[in-house]
């Protein structure tokens, strides 16, 4: 029997082999057309689907010692919360294999499965529809820790703000605990960079792009602008990123924005950018291969901005009374269902 009583709706537990076929195929049936073989001597019915993000991670547990435990990735993926962590590599095809987290040793390697002997603390495991995985923090920290550059760690812990699952807070108290452990300098440069209210991924890579080029800039993830001269203080835009200081905002465009509904708003967004005089720069998806041309907007753009630096602002970032904060993730989980549904349906797609 499958040691983790899962409760998760659509999940298929897989079963161990029995030679009496009592409860579950006999070895005859399991190497049949009918079963699928999901570790030594453990099974589904060959017509579930493996590629699913939450049976992925379930039939990553068969075999392994009952004090195993999900962890990264697949951890924040299984909370019904997630929207970012799905199990699949930046170029969008590749599966990552589910890491577990383990302190017993002696398992066997398997595809698919990433068998990890990493830390775990005692507060580190919790239980959830059923499962076993490590808590968000420690998830985020396994996955930062072993990051190949720090914006690939400040793209995971925004992320997870994003989901609300935790709070920069809770990361460095977190951090805190780690001492020495390898990658935590990496964890703490990404902290430092780290923001509570990117949107996307994509949006995180651009950012993390435009510091690269100019290291002093201070950036503003999407800040709402608003009219000063409007007696209610209309809102204008809200832009991915914006330099307040340099008057430079910048809006990140993948293949969605070539749509002709989403283009026309662009286009229309661009255009009141440039009544307020504020320079627009734009990151396509082919930059992220290649930063060159987008840093090469970047730097037009900033010298665009400098020319009109002694012009009277035309917006402003002061809220006004009837605004709805949702910056940080402390503000996000106060807000009832109701005002998530006004306040947060941008988050919704």
């Amino acid at each position: 029997m499958f040691p983790h009583p899962v409760t998760r709706p659509g999940v298929v537990l897989p079963c161990h082999v029995d030679p009496a076929g009592r409860t579950g195929p006999t070895p005859g049936q399991a190497r049949g057309p009918r079963w699928r073989r999901v570790a030594p001597a453990w099974c589904v019915p060959s017509g579930i689907d493996g590629g699913a993000l939450e049976q992925r991670v379930v039939e990553a547990l068969a075999g392994l010692p009952a004090d195993a435990a999900v962890t990264g990735w697949a951890s924040l993926g299984w909370r019904r919360e997630s929207r970012w962590f799905g199990g699949i590599a930046e170029d969008g095809r590749t599966r990552l294999d589910v890491p577990i987290a383990l302190t017993t040793r002696g398992a066997r390697p398997r595809t698919g499965v990433e068998l990890t002997e990493d830390w775990l603390f005692e507060a580190d495991v919790e239980v959830i529809d059923g499962l076993p995985v490590t808590r968000v923090e420690r998830a985020v920290a396994f996955e930062v820790c072993r990051a190949t550059s720090v914006a690939v760690a400040v793209r995971v812990i925004d992320m997870a703000c994003a989901d609300d699952l935790t709070d920069l807070a809770g990361l460095r108290r977190y951090a805190g605990g780690l001492v020495s452990r390898p990658g935590i300098c990496t964890f703490r440069d990404a902290l430092d960079l780290a923001d509570e209210n990117a949107w996307s991924p994509q949006e995180v890579g651009m950012r993390m792009a435009w510091l690269r080029r100019r290291p002093r800039a201070v950036l503003q993830t999407n800040c709402p602008l608003f009219d000063p001269a409007a007696p209610n203080g209309r809102h204008l835009t809200t832009p991915d990123l914006i330099d307040l200081r340099a008057g430079v905002v910048g809006e990140y465009e993948g293949v969605v924005h070539l749509a002709d509904g989403v283009r026309r708003k662009d286009l229309d967004r661009d255009a009141l950018y440039r009544d307020l005089d504020l320079e627009v720069v734009t990151m396509m998806s082919e930059d992220r291969r290649d930063v060159s041309a987008f840093f090469a907007r970047l730097d037009a753009a900033y010298r665009r901005a400098e020319k009109r630096s002694d012009h009277p602002r035309r917006w402003t970032t002061e809220q006004p009374g009837w605004w709805v904060d949702t910056s940080t993730v402390a503000r996000r989980r106060a807000l009832d269902e109701h005002q998530r549904r006004i306040w947060l349906r941008r988050l919704a797609g």
